[in-house]
């Protein structure tokens, strides 16, 4: 078993302290956030994500998984360093890497013993892993080694946790061998594939999975849009598709497209590094305009159907950017209620755990009421727009939604609902060409 410091203790940071305290690991989260160590310390943590609250307090409660500010704290046993902080994006699409060289830094400067620095924090490849490997050199004192391995993670916001337990994978890049086998032996529990091979590989890995990802998402919404206009429904051909082995039935949902801290950065950041090698990449670049099209393209159903939105009553069901977490970093919710309130529109909206940080990210506006469950947000409504795919949605008394509005439609942005039970129903069925 390994002393491990773990840099940064958000969404990715957490979530791998915790379960490589689980594996019975000795870990020491970092974070200069004293509130959030707090907080940490008593077993509880600052965002929702299922099953991480019960892992994080009963291994902290085990005495396996402790958390500090102190980068020597951390660093005093520590046989590896996970660098977990965050890279967001720079106004021309680069990953900002000011944090994870800072991380770097404290950590050469900490160090009292060699030790492998694993990088999982997003990075792209060009020269970065190579700059925070000169970190590390310049910083660690006489007689210490600290070869950097880079270890993307592959998790999904909502099941992070099982994500962890079962991967379909482990990418592992390094220039020495001998650091690349002993972080893949973390991964020996686990029983999954393990790709050894050079940094920059495993970094373009990490934004091709994602950028990939993010293009089934947006051809099926492109496909929607063709659907739509000769009849066709979306739903039959994404099935259809689905069924085809070669391209999998996951991500062929239309709607009102992705959202989230991954994809919109990570094909931002992959269109970036295209550029910064002198290759203008059409096809990322559509695939984020199709994205971004999707949100306008609801706006404009709603108004089709209403008229002009001044003054119209829309429910908002949902605004994280997906089910299952609180996080509505780029959530498409957002977007489209920001769109609805410049039109004019009245807006009522509920989300089961994600209105709070949501208030914390959109302005105040006399337009906009949070409300406490779905049928208070959907009551007096002239529509309703279902924005996150929450199964509490799907499972709603819609006869009840019905007798409650003020008008009758509403818009499936998510494809959770029947339209032929919904239009049995008396409702106006809205969605993406069914």
């Amino acid at each position: 078993m390994k002393h491990i410091a773990v840099i940064g203790v958000g969404y990715v940071g957490l979530t791998t302290a915790a379960c490589l305290a689980e594996l019975g690991h000795h870990v020491t989260g970092v974070d200069m956030d004293e509130g959030k160590i707090v907080l940490l310390r008593r077993g509880d943590i600052p965002f929702s994500e299922p099953e991480l609250p019960e892992l994080v307090e009963q291994n902290v409660r085990a005495g396996r998984l402790n958390f500090t500010t102190s980068y020597q704290e951390a660093m005093q046993r520590a046989d590896m360093a996970f660098i977990c902080v965050g890279t967001p994006p720079t106004p021309s699409g680069h990953a900002d890497m000011s944090q994870v060289e800072e991380a770097a830094r404290q950590v050469a400067l900490s160090a009292t013993r060699s030790l492998i620095v694993v990088l999982k924090s997003t990075t792209p490849p060009g020269g970065n892993a190579e700059r925070v490997a000169d970190i590390l050199a310049r910083h660690l004192s006489p007689g210490i080694n600290a070869p950097l391995v880079v270890n993307p993670e592959f998790l999904r916001e909502g099941s992070a946790v099982y994500d962890t337990f079962h991967p379909d994978r482990a990418v592992i890049g390094a220039w020495d061998s001998a650091a690349a086998e002993a972080v893949a032996a973390l991964y020996a529990p686990l029983r999954c594939p393990v790709l050894l091979t050079d940094p920059a590989s495993a970094q373009l890995t990490k934004y091709a999975s994602n950028a990939f990802l993010a293009t089934k998402i947006s051809f099926i919404n492109e496909i929607s849009r063709i659907a739509e206009r000769v009849g066709a429904n979306i739903h039959a051909i994404a099935q259809g598709m689905g069924f085809d082995e070669r391209i999998g039935a996951e991500f062929l949902e239309s709607g009102l497209g992705y959202g989230g801290s991954c994809f919109p950065k990570d094909v931002l950041a992959l269109s970036a590094i295209a550029e910064q090698q002198g290759y203008y990449s059409q096809f990322l670049h559509a695939v984020t305009d199709i994205n971004a099209g999707q949100r306008g393209l609801a706006v404009a159903k709603l108004g089709e159907v209403l008229g002009d939105l001044h003054g119209k009553a829309i429910g908002v069901l949902g605004l994280a950017f997906k089910s299952h977490t609180d996080d509505v970093r780029e959530s498409p919710a957002l977007s489209v209620i920001s769109m609805l309130c410049q039109q004019g529109a009245v807006v009522r909206a509920y989300d089961p755990v994600a209105t709070s940080t949501a208030q914390k990210v959109l302005p105040p506006h006399a337009a906009l009421e949070y409300c406490a469950d779905a049928y208070a947000a959907v009551r007096g409504c002239h529509a309703v727009l279902i924005a996150t795919n929450w199964p509490e949605f799907r499972s709603l008394d819609w006869s009840r939604v019905h007798s409650s509005m003020a008008g009758n439609a509403v818009m499936d942005g998510r494809g959770l609902l029947s339209p032929d039970a919904m239009r049995g129903m008396g409702f106006e069925y809205l969605a993406f060409a069914n």
